[in-house]
């Protein structure tokens, strides 16, 4: 199973659904459940959720194959827990889907240290699949001194 995770901004993101719609279209995912929050999207192709309870987002992560999610800093940090693969995709202001582009700085941070990989759209979501077979993500190790930096070094700088 693989399990989608939009977390709970209150903004849509049917640009990340459409590229996995487009992937279980062509065969090459399957068994797909997406936690939708806010984002609206009518498809036959996987379950669609607005939320979960707790209970059931970590059981879903527990049991996940992989995990696809925006760049939210909770869901990473949770997919990174349970020792998951991670594909993240930065909801991007340009269309709406935040206020900000922040996600593409957290993505780059991630990715940087070899904790997940990313895409902007369907052909690197496609290398990213096939990269899925062979990587081997760095174990997550609780660094919160280097973390509170990273963002206080962001919000110095922005």
């Amino acid at each position: 199973m693989i399990f989608v995770t939009l977390g709970t901004q209150d903004k849509e993101f049917k640009r990340i659904l459409r590229v996995i719609e487009k992937e279980v279209k062509k065969g090459k995912i399957k068994d797909v459940l997406v936690q939708a929050g806010f984002t609206k999207y009518k498809t036959n192709k996987f379950k669609v959720f607005d939320y979960v309870s707790q209970d059931d987002f970590d059981k879903y992560m527990k049991e996940c194959d992989f995990v696809i999610t925006h760049a939210g800093v909770g869901s990473i940090f949770t997919a990174l827990k349970y020792n998951k693969k991670i594909l993240a995709m930065p909801r991007l202001s340009r269309y709406k889907e935040h206020n900000n582009d922040h996600q593409k700085d957290i993505i780059k941070e991630f990715v940087k240290e070899g904790y997940i990989l990313s895409f902007n759209n369907s052909e690197e979501f496609e290398k990213c699949l096939k990269d899925l077979k062979t990587i081997k993500p760095k174990k997550y190790r609780s660094n919160t001194n280097n973390m509170i930096k990273l963002v206080s070094d962001y919000i110095d700088n922005n």
